[in-house]
């Protein structure tokens, strides 16, 4: 068995970090392109609640089939953190532990911690799962970056003001 741990500081809130977690839509997007996750079911709901098991059609780079991926939750909570027993026919050992941690200033260090067996297969599956989470992680700060930059430019618009970002013109008045 070996261990990948990754931690960053995203700069929003805990509850707001958790709030997102419970989004299937959010797996989706911050896995993507390393990994494709196609509900076994055909909706686009998850259930995260302690002894649900839910199953997807796995994909590594979103075109090679890796099977069908089952997660099942052991612990979910704001407090509590969120741990996971998953896994698939190729690597059947997959424990998840996410960490959320509130840090001053609307941010939380963001912690990602999984267990990997897969046979002979392990030590491919850890490199490839390092990088996966080192993406993730970048994804996740750009999505939470993202949508900062939305609600200040709606706040900003709300104020009669544009907002052009990136340039030298800074603010204008409409």
């Amino acid at each position: 068995m070996k261990t990948v741990k990754k931690t960053s500081i995203f700069p929003a809130s805990k509850k707001k970090v958790f709030s997102r977690l419970l989004k299937l839509k959010t797996l989706q997007y911050i896995a993507y392109p390393y990994a494709t996750f196609t509900p076994m079911d055909g909706t686009d709901c998850m259930s995260w609640e302690v002894g649900s098991i839910s199953r997807f059609k796995f994909r590594l780079f979103g075109i090679i089939p890796f099977g069908i991926h089952t997660i099942h939750v052991i612990r979910f909570g704001l407090d509590d953190g969120i741990y996971t027993h998953e896994g698939n026919e190729h690597v059947p050992t997959w424990n998840h532990e996410i960490i959320l941690e509130e840090l001053p200033g609307n941010r939380c260090r963001y912690t990602d911690k999984v267990d990997i067996d897969a046979g002979w297969k392990t030590i491919f599956i850890w490199l490839w799962a390092k990088c996966f989470y080192d993406h993730r992680q970048r994804k996740w700060i750009k999505m939470l970056r993202d949508k900062i930059r939305s609600v200040q430019k709606i706040s900003l618009r709300r104020s009669n003001i544009i907002y052009y970002e990136n340039t030298t013109q800074g603010f204008k008045n409409n």
